[in-house]
């Protein structure tokens, strides 16, 4: 092979590796943009109404479970830190929506984890209490993983179950959106960020040979994508048509 090619070829490795770092740039950053203008909307509204925060719920199991299954079974990295920064932004969006709600509360009545009130889980007062049920939840992922680390099927189910609630993603906020039969206070471009990022990590996942249950999560969070933003459609028209 002449010098040309050489040079060449190593342009081309050099071009390869830029775009696997860009993509794992994406990956590890890119599940947090969807929740900007969320956060953003909320911030100028001081209404937490239309954000279900029990998508925060959903994520942080998912990738707390997700940290646990890459201890039994290291998969990529950059899959390990998305986690990580994901956690630190769902904490984020609790911290903004604790503060809204306390600032908007007439009434002086405050729940909190210590009343052991179901009906009120992860509708608490306090984003100390959010905090506390995380942390006893990572101990008690800590100790069971320490106890049956060395079962293949034991990782292999943490990673199922990291995936099925991640799957589950989009869930609360489609169901919440029922309830309120609207879509008013929910960010529209988030769920359009959520439709591309999800339509990303997916093509991800299957070109990187990703443990089957992430492109099977990834498949599954598209189409709850795709049925929530028919619920903006079906919405707009509904208001549309009362206003006449």
């Amino acid at each position: 092979m002449d010098a040309d090619g050489v040079l060449q070829g190593e342009d081309m490795e050099g071009s390869w590796m830029l775009l696997s770092w860009f993509a794992s740039f994406i990956m590890v950053f890119g599940g947090t943009l969807p929740y900007v203008p969320q956060f953003q909307d909320i911030q100028k509204t001081s209404n937490t109404e239309g954000f279900s925060t029990r998508v925060c719920l959903v994520l942080l199991i998912a990738n707390i479970l997700r940290i646990f299954f890459w201890i039994g079974k290291q998969f990529e990295l950059t899959l390990l830190l998305q986690s990580v920064v994901m956690i630190l932004t769902m904490f984020a969006m609790l911290h903004l929506c604790c503060t809204v709600q306390n600032t908007n509360r007439v009434s002086t009545k405050q729940h909190r984890l210590s009343d052991l009130n179901l009906h009120y889980f992860w509708q608490w007062s306090a984003f100390e209490d959010y905090l506390l049920f995380c942390f006893g939840f990572t101990v008690l992922c800590a100790v069971v993983t320490l106890l049956l680390l060395d079962s293949a099927v034991f990782v292999e189910t943490l990673g199922s179950l990291a995936v099925v609630f991640e799957a589950m993603l989009g869930l609360p906020q489609l169901l919440q959106n029922l309830h309120n039969r609207s879509t008013k206070g929910m960010s529209v471009k988030m769920v359009l960020l959520w439709t591309a990022g999800d339509v990303f990590k997916t093509t991800y996942f299957v070109l990187n040979e990703s443990p089957a249950q992430f492109w099977v999560c990834g498949s599954v969070q598209i189409l709850i994508d795709v049925a929530i933003l028919l619920q903006v459609l079906v919405y707009n028209q509904d208001t549309r048509v009362k206003l006449g």
